[in-house]
């Protein structure tokens, strides 16, 4: 779970959703109402976590299953990532970008 980076206070299951499925960046710490960011590899991390809803399809190439197995397997896929979400965001007190195109020099 998410632990504020400014007061260090945990997040529970329930707060984490609630606050991170806004548009905006800035998470608001439920505790000491300071904004929150999700660092860059948590980011990624949770980037990664939501392809797994997308890996039926995979299965479908290499193997012959049928469409009723294929699309329940996407809503159970769901809620397992929505289960796991939480348990893999970072929080920092400053906003880090993702930069794709950074001059390594």
């Amino acid at each position: 779970m998410p632990t504020c980076d400014n007061c260090h206070n945990k997040w529970n299951w329930k707060q984490t959703i609630k606050r991170t499925t806004t548009l905006d960046p800035a998470i608001i710490c439920p505790y000491c109402g300071e904004k929150q960011y999700q660092t860059k590899k948590s980011r990624t991390k949770t980037g990664f976590l939501i392809i797994i809803i997308l890996f039926p399809l995979l299965l479908q190439i290499f193997f012959d299953i049928s469409e009723v197995i294929l699309l329940s397997l996407f809503p159970i896929l769901a809620v397992i990532v929505m289960c796991l979400y939480p348990f893999f965001i970072e929080l920092s007190s400053r906003e880090e970008h993702i930069n794709f195109f950074e001059d390594k020099r």
